[in-house]
């Protein structure tokens, strides 16, 4: 059985005049994402292997949910493929995951997250918030098979304002 967490970036700014890769996250976008990480710590702490984009706000994502629950680092793989807003490319980069690891956490962008989401799971999601997440349980071994997971989403109301 496979297991496919994707998270969606935190909130990021578009106050800056900076190529899109290079956008921070907002305040709001890192405290949210703290927050996320708490209330969702079981989801995260049990991820063998955590991939993110290479995008700022995707990697600050990241870093940031790995140092408020204590992930050591050696956990995190960047990947270029993931600087992508194609689920096409999305999933082809779950399906050519290695089949020694049961657990990932992938961190993107939109659409391609939601898209996968819809593609890869049992449930409809409209939108994917900033700082949201969903889980895919796969009864598939092989990533290369991965269909029609059972979804659930993390979307913490108390923390959802309109992303």
């Amino acid at each position: 059985m496979k297991e496919l967490v994707v998270l969606r970036h935190a909130k990021s700014s578009w106050q800056q005049a900076v190529e899109d890769r290079h956008r921070p996250l907002t305040p709001k976008g890192i405290e949210r994402i703290k927050a996320v990480s708490e209330i969702s710590k079981t989801i995260f702490l049990s991820a063998e292997r955590i991939y993110s984009s290479p995008a700022i706000r995707a990697l600050h994502t990241t870093v940031t949910l790995m140092d408020t629950l204590e992930i050591p680092l050696d956990k995190l793989t960047v990947i270029e493929d993931l600087y992508t807003f194609d689920s096409m490319d999305f999933i082809a980069f779950v399906r050519s995951l290695n089949d020694t690891e049961n657990k990932v956490l992938l961190v993107g962008h939109n659409p391609a997250i939601t898209e996968t989401v819809n593609s890869l799971g049992d449930q409809f999601c409209d939108n994917l918030p900033t700082a949201a997440w969903s889980s895919l349980r796969f009864t598939q071994n092989q990533w290369a098979t991965v269909n029609k997971g059972v979804t659930t989403f993390g979307f913490p109301k108390q923390l959802m304002n309109n992303e």
